[in-house]
């Protein structure tokens, strides 16, 4: 368990938010066995792909299957970019890899990056498609960095030293990186062997006026979760949502299969499961962050065991059910 994600050890004492389940309507998921997904996974690599909303649920489907293997029989290795989990006795290996816009850009360093000032090359996606090109299973996401009005997309490469750039309207952004990753997918997939998934925007709660609070409330000290059927926060923009849906039945009628897991209604509702100040800050805090908690609260990743436990609930029914 990463520190930015276990709560509990770092002093949450209200543990409710990890007994909520999602019940859609009309349709009941099946419980996840972490025995049947590994069988499933014998001789196979799941990777996931994208940003740290994506690693938050690589890290919960580790902790999920990390408790059907005998101690001996596993192992983890960070190596930059790539995240592994090995379970040796079944052949398996569960990835994270860290691309949080899918394409080249200055955001490629896990540890040294930052979300204020993007930079990306729209047509750049081998450097990390490379890692994943032998995937059994892929599980891709991107949308935390995109909630900026526009980006800087570069023209060249980032060795060149004179480096030029033209700004890009954020949606208009987005398309043109992933129609570069679809044409990557259409390109080298494997249509037999390969599963694909995208998992769509999941929430953050940063604005309490959303489910009524004052405006400089965020999700800290919420308990529970936001009983509103069909509510929809403003962290959620179904413009970006739409263009990832165009691309995949874009895809799909070029005989490419990519599952769209839609986890974004179940986590609007669930203000009460972020870290918020109770995680390992990947940085020291300022004065003004110490003097202030709700500056730093984390309203954007999710407690574990919690939300993203119920993401891997859907896509352990489309890998072993379906």
């Amino acid at each position: 368990m990463f520190d930015d994600l276990a709560c509990e050890k770092f002093g949450r004492k209200d543990l409710k938010y990890q007994h909520w389940r999602w019940q859609p309507h009309d349709c009941d998921i099946p419980r996840f066995n972490g025995k049947a997904l590994l069988e499933r996974l014998r001789d196979k690599r799941l990777v996931f792909v994208g940003d740290s909303v994506n690693r938050n649920q690589w890290v919960s489907m580790v902790c999920l299957v990390q408790s059907s293997i005998p101690q001996g029989f596993k192992f983890m290795r960070l190596n930059d970019s790539l995240y592994t989990f090995k379970a040796t006795e079944y052949n398996a290996s569960i990835d994270f890899y860290w691309a949080p816009l899918l394409v080249e850009s200055n955001a490629d360093d896990p540890s040294k990056h930052r979300s204020d000032n993007p930079i990306v090359r729209t047509d750049a996606i081998e450097k990390h498609a490379r890692h994943w090109s032998d995937a059994d299973i892929l599980v891709f996401n991107s949308y935390l960095w995109w909630r900026i009005p526009k980006f800087k997309v570069l023209l060249g490469s980032f060795e060149s030293p004179k480096k030029a750039y033209k700004e890009v309207e954020t949606p208009n952004c987005y398309k043109m990186v992933l129609e570069t990753w679809a044409d990557w997918l259409n390109t080298h997939v494997n249509r037999t062997k390969s599963r694909l998934y995208f998992v769509s925007m999941t929430a953050t709660h940063h604005l309490g006026e959303d489910w009524g609070m004052h405006g400089d409330q965020n999700c800290m000290n919420e308990r529970e979760p936001i009983m509103e059927e069909g509510y929809w926060g403003s962290g959620s923009d179904p413009k970006m949502m739409g263009i990832v849906e165009e691309v995949i039945r874009r895809m799909k009628t070029k005989g490419v299969e990519i599952q769209y897991l839609n986890v974004t209604q179940l986590s609007e509702y669930r203000k009460d499961a972020h870290p918020s100040i109770y995680r390992k800050q990947w940085r020291p805090l300022t004065k003004q962050q110490l003097s202030n908690p709700l500056s730093y609260a984390d309203c954007t990743h999710w407690c574990l065991p919690g939300v993203p436990d119920v993401w891997n609930e859907l896509l352990y029914a489309y890998i072993v059910h379906f």
